[in-house]
């Protein structure tokens, strides 16, 4: 058996957590050979959200695991608890393969342990991992990063990910395939796809883009310049390119793109539109537009985005 330990401290989700557990403990039922001998660690009676556990073992058994699953802690903004870092730090150190889940990463990074290596963890908190610990290349842009012997995901559902991606290179696709089954999640999601995170807009009344937004979105089909859009807001282009970059982060053309990648989303998800039919709504002109910039922009193409998040009927 491989040995599978899941770190448990105060202040852990409880998602993520328990996300580990499920996949590394029971064996799936047409398994015929070794499984994962898994244990929870860590400190008695955790408080994970509304949850309260009793761990297998303390943290220092981290150190005797193959494989250390790290899941995600609520508060990034507090420095990781110290025992739990340094129990980490030896498991690494004796040879363990470490794994985060979500910002679990930030657990990685203050072991030291992702120095010089490229690393992910929830969109929202990549900015503040890159800050604090400025030896890490955090992508934002990945589902999960395989360093070898180091990996990081991003949040809840890449996490899953994650972990089937563990199963995979330890048991195969066919029993990665199973566990999915059982978990009825995709069995395979490559680590590079993008994160799939919708562009803000500003919603505070009286906001020079607070009209205009709106306004484009409903013309997302329509071509559209950065000189319309500047005259619609009765704004010079260079203005409204100030005034975007502050509220997006991106310009107003990166701005455009992103809705009209996220309206091809949309009908992929909820209707059985061709591509043909989605590119015009979506203003990308063509399906072989769509496909190409679908393809750049989140890693994967528009009928394999279609049979992954599509809703069921």
């Amino acid at each position: 058996m491989t040995s599978v330990a899941v770190a448990a401290t105060d202040g852990m989700l409880h998602f993520e957590l328990a996300l580990a557990c499920e996949v590394f403990g029971p064996p799936p039922d047409a398994l015929t050979g070794p499984w994962y001998d898994l244990a929870v660690c860590g400190p008695r009676g955790v408080r994970a959200g509304r949850f309260r556990l009793e761990p297998d073992h303390g943290l220092d058994h981290l150190a005797r695991a193959r494989t250390v699953i790290v899941p995600a802690l609520a508060d990034v903004a507090a420095d990781p608890p110290a025992d739990l870092v340094e129990a980490v730090r030896a498991a690494h150190d004796a040879g363990a393969r470490v794994v985060s889940l979500c910002t679990g990463a930030f657990v990685l990074a203050a072991a030291g342990i992702l120095d010089g290596l490229r690393a992910t963890t929830h969109w929202a908190h990549t900015d503040e991992l890159a800050a604090r610990y400025p030896r890490v290349a955090v992508d934002p842009d990945v589902l999960y990063i395989d360093n070898g012997r180091v990996l990081t995901s991003a949040g809840k559902a890449a996490a899953m990910d994650l972990c089937l991606h563990l199963v995979r290179l330890d048991h195969g696709s066919t029993v990665a395939n199973i566990v999915a089954r059982r978990l009825v999640v995709p069995p395979h999601r490559a680590g590079g796809q993008a994160q799939f995170v919708t562009t803000p807009v500003p919603d505070e009344d009286g906001h020079p883009l607070s009209d205009l937004l709106p306004w484009v979105m409903q013309r997302l089909d329509q071509p559209l310049t950065v000189e319309d859009l500047a005259a619609r807001a009765n704004l010079s282009s260079r203005h409204l390119a100030r005034l975007f970059h502050a509220v997006t982060g991106t310009t107003p053309l990166q701005w455009l793109h992103a809705q009209r990648i996220r309206r091809a989303q949309q009908l992929l998800e909820s209707t059985d539109d061709g591509i043909d039919a989605i590119a015009s709504a979506a203003g990308m002109g063509t399906a072989t537009t769509l496909r190409r910039h679908f393809q750049r922009t989140l890693g994967v193409p528009p009928d394999t985005y279609r049979r992954t998040f599509r809703a069921p009927p």
